[in-house]
């Protein structure tokens, strides 16, 4: 992406929205199955819904998995602890539906081809230290700080459940000013709206977004349409892999279509994604472009990719045929490879499971280390 001028807008949510929640019992699934085998394939989608959680999926591996038990730790680690509000660990009703992973799907992955066909993306540019475009770097961080000062204590009425979204004005391709600010965070319902306002402007907005990125005429709405108490599965369904642009780059860059989380590595929707997002950090950190977009394409049961395509958008001096040489040159891009080089078979994924795959600073995300290039 590159927008010459005009207005840009992403958005993040926390950990304790209802879709994010889906996310994280997922991944955690994923991560005990993988702690026990890492060479397990797991498929596992969640929905949430009042006192209700619903898991199914496929495994395939030497794995024995409490489905249940984990997901209650992951709801209890997040913060629905009190039964009263309608969604609780300990009282929530739990279903499961797991299954084996079909013979005619693992006949392709065990002989080193890829899982499913699908087109993946990856994204990287210059415009913060994490290359991430700076709208969902300030949106994933005020989310985060939503859930450190409900975690430490500092904004005790702070509750799991919360969404941000930042704008920000371009002109000719670069980032001049941060233009809106949206915060909207579920309470506990003594908390006058005044106070509400006033405590998220100063220990949120103005400990995350920089004075001197702000607009002269920056507008801020925070709990826009006032009381907030009713939130989380009590309140909202939420389904395994639906913010996918929260992952990814907020609306940024293109999206494959396929969602990350409750996938093992040998599916590329996740793998493949990330191996995309390495290689664009790569050519931007190398130098070689201030934006890098990537995108590969798998058929199933095929090791290598069928297409791979490098878009700089104007912003190399070298030829983006060039750049796909040197990409092929330099990575491994069959899933093998790909799981391989970043090491993936880790039980790292309730990490990612909240404020995005990408741009973070934690040792388990391997495809965010720029690697040395063959020019």
């Amino acid at each position: 992406m590159s927008i010459p001028s005009g207005h840009f807008t992403s958005e993040s949510v926390t950990e304790g929205h209802p879709d994010k929640l889906a996310d994280r019992i997922s991944d955690q699934i994923l991560d005990r199955c993988l702690a026990q085998d890492s060479d397990a394939r797991v498929a596992c989608e969640t929905l949430v819904s009042r006192d209700l959680v619903v898991i199914a999926g496929e495994f395939a591996g030497k794995v024995d998995v409490d489905v249940a038990d984990t997901a209650r730790e992951a709801i209890r680690a997040i913060g629905y602890t009190r039964p009263g509000e309608g969604f609780a660990a300990d009282t929530v009703e739990i279903q499961t539906r797991i299954q084996q992973q079909s013979g005619d799907i693992a006949q392709g992955v065990d002989l080193g081809g890829a899982g499913d066909q699908g087109l993946m993306f990856g994204y990287a540019c210059d415009e913060t230290p994490e290359y991430l475009p700076l709208p969902i770097s300030l949106a994933h961080r005020l989310a985060r700080r939503l859930a450190e000062v409900r975690t430490t204590g500092l904004l005790p009425w702070v509750r799991p459940d919360g969404k941000t979204q930042v704008t920000v004005r371009y002109a000719n391709g670069v980032p001049q000013a941060v233009t809106a600010v949206v915060v909207s965070t579920q309470h506990e319902d003594h908390v006058r709206q005044a106070d509400l306002q006033e405590a998220i402007r100063a220990e949120v907005i103005a400990r995350v977004v920089p004075a001197k990125l702000l607009d002269d005429q920056a507008r801020f709405h925070i709990n826009p349409t006032g009381r907030f108490v009713a939130g989380g599965p009590a309140a909202d369904t939420g389904l395994t892999g639906r913010k996918i642009i929260v992952d990814t780059y907020g609306g940024a860059a293109p999206h494959g279509g396929g969602a990350f989380s409750g996938k093992d590595p040998s599916k590329q929707d996740r793998s493949a994604a990330y191996m995309a997002r390495h290689i664009a950090v790569s050519l931007v950190a190398a130098g070689l472009a201030r934006r890098a977009q990537i995108q590969l394409a798998y058929a199933i049961g095929v090791a290598e990719p069928i297409s791979v395509l490098v878009q700089t958008f104007g912003t190399s001096l070298r030829p983006e045929v060039e750049l796909e040489q040197i990409v092929r040159r330099s990575f491994d891009l069959t899933p093998r490879g790909i799981v391989a080089t970043l090491d993936l078979r880790r039980p790292i994924y309730a990490l990612t499971s909240a404020y995005g795959h990408f741009g973070r600073p934690e040792t388990a995300f391997s495809w965010e280390r720029p690697r040395e290039l063959l020019q």
